[in-house]
């Protein structure tokens, strides 16, 4: 005789304060939170204090409260929106570029792509760091950086807004605000501290981002006007 076969019961929900957190879920988070930068939802201070949460946090528990009063990320993205600045398509988070040096220099100026996060550390040496003409590919741009008897120089083009805080002990910390009229302009931002040394982000007279999308709007619309 075939005994009748029971329903399944479903398995319940796991509890996501007990569900261990994946990088994946992480870099998700701080999507969020480098979107409510740029769009003045959070100060500098309440970011960099954020980001710190996030990458300490072992649980999915311990990241939502971080996001729960920022909307989520929607819609097209900026570059298929009509913005003036060429964007191109967000980038996967990827690793962060590292800029450092300890009795030397380092340096990073031209004609470059920057990318979502970089992290400059000075000892006894100097970094410099020129935008005026880097490819952003993304909107926001955040800089750590750290100097101990050393120098971090930062430039930016002053068509973008610039924005950070730091501490200098025994040193300086100076970041130059800067913030754009064009509300799609890149923002940058600059974190850290100095011991016993200087970090200085600053805009660059006379310097502005290429508007590469309307040039090539413009002479495309000339080609087809002959």
């Amino acid at each position: 005789m075939d005994l009748e076969k029971q329903p399944q019961q479903p398995t319940a929900p796991a509890d996501t304060d007990v569900i261990r957190a994946s990088d994946a879920d992480r870099d998700r988070i701080a999507d969020i939170l480098r979107e409510a930068l740029a769009e003045g939802r959070l100060t500098a201070d309440e970011h960099a204090e954020r980001i710190d949460s996030v990458y300490r946090a072992k649980t999915v528990g311990e990241l939502e409260p971080l996001v729960r009063d920022l909307p989520a990320p929607g819609g097209e993205p900026r570059a298929a929106t009509g913005a003036p600045y060429a964007y191109g398509p967000e980038q996967a988070a990827g690793p962060a570029e590292n800029l450092v040096a300890i009795f030397s220099s380092s340096t990073r100026r031209g004609r470059w792509r920057v990318g979502a996060r970089t992290n400059a550390f000075s000892l006894f040496g100097s970094v410099e760091i020129d935008l005026t003409e880097a490819l952003f590919g993304q909107r926001l741009t955040v800089i750590n950086a750290t100097s101990v008897f050393g120098s971090v120089e930062i430039r930016v083009p002053e068509n973008i807004s610039l924005r950070g805080s730091g501490t200098g002990v025994f040193g300086s910390f100076e970041v130059r605000t800067l913030e754009s009229a064009d509300p799609e302009a890149p923002v940058v931002v600059v974190n850290g501290y100095s011991v016993f040394g200087s970090v200085e982000a600053k805009p660059k007279r006379g310097k502005f981002i290429t508007d590469l999308q309307d040039r090539l709007r413009k002479h495309l619309d000339k080609h087809l006007d002959r």
